[in-house]
């Protein structure tokens, strides 16, 4: 986050269409949440997603729990 993200905020959250290697905005804000954490993730941060469940992560940490998780769930 930037000097001038901290002073004005995040202004919502945006509806984001994941896609490999890219994602799309679909509705305006500033951020998504993390589908494990519920931490807020600035777009300009945004480096982690899962196409197939269509769902943001914080960090690595948490995409591999949510991995490990869906294939718990498969057996």
């Amino acid at each position: 986050m930037n000097r001038i993200e901290r002073f004005f905020g995040l202004k919502g959250e945006a509806r984001v269409r994941f896609l490999d290697g890219e994602y799309q905005v679909m509705g305006t804000g500033d951020f998504v949440r993390c589908a494990v954490t519920g931490e807020v993730i600035a777009l300009t941060e945004l480096r982690y997603w899962s196409v197939e469940r269509q769902e943001a992560y914080a960090n690595p940490q948490a995409a591999l729990q949510r991995h490990k998780e869906a294939l718990a769930s498969k057996v």
